[in-house]
């Protein structure tokens, strides 16, 4: 059975040096720092879109979910994926497609579909939505390039490019 130094856990017995960072393999010391960087970036993210909606934390991440997945089931499932990567992969693995609406959603819907499909997933009243949808989209835009914004924004209907193109 290994001791709690070999699972990485307590302090360096009597007569042991203390672990240094290149006792650690490289393997594991990417893995640690890709783990860091991929939650500094989602809650760069978050923070950036709390500022934008002021909102808190969870009713940030919550809209962020409802509204992507509203907006990937609109375009097409290649530009979805290609959006997919440049967003946060934490609020990526929230998606996954978003299997929650897959067979719900007509293949093309408008604004009034979309803000009626948010409004429901997290319970607000209709004034409220659209501006958390602005407020998420808007902060989706300010992640990805320019040219991905622009091949989103092409898939959409002019009623929910609207939403996607104008500020908060």
């Amino acid at each position: 059975m290994p001791d709690d130094r070999e699972q990485g856990k307590g302090a360096p017995q009597e007569g042991e040096r203390p672990l240094s960072r290149r006792d650690t393999p490289i393997e594991v010391r990417r893995k640690l720092r890709h783990e860091s960087r991929t939650s500094q970036t989602y809650a760069a993210f978050l923070r950036h879109l709390c500022e934008r909606g002021g909102m808190s934390p969870a009713v940030a991440e919550r809209a962020a979910v409802a509204v992507l997945c509203a907006l990937e089931q609109r375009i097409l499932s290649e530009e979805s994926s290609d959006l997919e990567d440049q967003l946060p992969q934490k609020l990526t693995l929230l998606l996954h497609r978003c299997e929650k609406h897959e067979d719900e959603l007509p293949p093309k819907f408008h604004r009034e579909h979309l803000l009626r499909r948010v409004g429901e997933d997290l319970s607000l009243n209709p004034d409220a939505v659209e501006p958390v949808v602005r407020a998420v989209m808007a902060a989706v835009r300010d992640q990805i390039t320019e040219g991905e914004s622009e091949d989103v924004m092409g898939q959409l209907p002019q009623d929910i490019r609207d939403l996607w193109t104008r500020t908060v």
